[in-house]
């Protein structure tokens, strides 16, 4: 079992209510106070888990630099009272961002029972095995 000091337990239970708000926000028509206390929660739980030197070096490395400003972007328009645009600015932030981890979690995925014969579907398969692929940041 994995061990987690005090901190990085916050930081689960603030990432948590951070996808939560998020998630809540985009139900109730990109309510902009519920979209603005996720993204808060989301990046200081972020900042809990893995450290905040280790946040700011993911974040501010030289390649992904548009991927952070397109992200932390997202945030700032949200925060600033345009949801719809901020959210679609931070998702594709997000994407670029992580498209590191998404090969691993695509393989992860196609090994549980259920989800792995329906990413195996024909109109998903063909997408799915183009996110899954190992792409470097141009």
């Amino acid at each position: 079992m994995i061990s987690l000091t005090d901190s990085q337990k916050i930081g689960m239970g603030l990432t948590g209510f951070g996808v939560f708000f998020l998630f809540f926000g985009m139900i109730l028509f990109f309510d902009k106070a519920l979209l603005a206390i996720g993204n808060i929660l989301f990046v200081a739980g972020l900042s809990f888990v893995i450290g905040l030197e280790r946040t700011f070096r993911f974040f501010f490395q030289k390649h992904k630099m548009k991927a952070t400003s397109f992200f932390l972007g997202g945030v700032l328009i949200v925060l600033v009272g345009w949801p719809i645009v901020g959210v679609v600015l931070e998702v594709y932030g997000f994407f670029l961002l992580f498209r590191g981890f998404f090969p691993a979690a695509v393989g992860f995925i196609r090994r549980i029972p259920f989800l792995g014969s329906l990413l195996n579907l024909p109109f998903i398969s063909g997408f799915v095995d183009k996110v899954g692929e190992s792409n470097t940041m141009v």
